[in-house]
């Protein structure tokens, strides 16, 4: 397995920095990097059960981006171990010249073997397309479920409560959108895939959906009680 990966410039560096910075500020926690054929695909948790009677929907945040070399792994690393590579290997540019868009290679952190998102993998083909759906539909839904959350969570109270009010308002499914549920639409917000002018692309394959931007993916793995028959 590979020890380090290459970028092909410092922009897809910064780009890695936003995603993972947006994702840390949900879930400050591991990310799964899946590097193949030239491409590296960053996968980020932003809900899931975290028990057997947790009903959260597992939603993950998807970002590619384009390798040089022939890196090939699957690893879970620390979030923040990776930003802090990134975040150095930045300086190094810069301190370089700005004229410097060369590949920035980075090693990666040592893995974590107790993620338990990071063993539910994606399918890779088999998506169908569906109709698709205004980002402000979905900014709007998770503006609201943002709110809802504010004022039904005051502060100073335990996990166990401030879980259950995620896990109600962010499984709950959208309005004429019943196969999805409101946290897709909340990842897909603050991770910033949502663009005024362009439409959200959704796919589905077997109990996944995919909300899809020129920014980025949003996968939905629904429990088998909400399949659609």
């Amino acid at each position: 397995m590979s020890e380090s990966f290459s970028l092909v410039d410092r922009y897809a560096v910064g780009d890695m920095q936003t995603y993972l910075s947006r994702a840390g500020r949900v879930e400050d926690g591991s990310v799964r990097l899946i590097a193949a054929g030239g491409v590296l695909a960053a996968y980020t948790a932003i809900f899931y059960p975290r028990g057997i009677l947790d009903e959260s929907p597992t939603v993950l945040g998807l970002r590619t981006f384009a390798l040089t070399g022939e890196a090939a792994f699957d690893a879970v690393v620390p979030a923040r171990s990776l930003l802090e590579r990134l975040a150095r290997a930045e300086a190094v540019v810069s301190a370089q010249g700005s004229g410097d868009t060369g590949p920035v290679t980075l090693s990666l952190p040592h893995q974590v073997s107790t993620v338990t998102w990071a063993g539910i993998s994606p399918p890779k083909g088999g998506w169908v397309p569906q109709e698709p759906v205004d980002a402000a539909t979905l900014e709007g839904v998770a503006r609201a479920g943002i709110d809802e959350v504010a004022a039904a969570v005051p502060s100073g109270v335990g996990e166990q409560i401030v879980q259950r009010v995620r896990t109600e308002v962010w499984g709950r499914p959208i309005e004429s959108l019943e196969h999805i549920p409101a946290g897709a639409a909340f990842a897909a917000f603050t991770l910033g895939f949502l663009a005024a002018d362009e439409p959200v692309q959704i796919f589905e394959t077997g109990p996944w959906t995919r909300l899809s931007t020129s920014r980025g993916h949003v996968l939905v793995r629904r429990k088998p009680w909400s399949l659609r028959s």
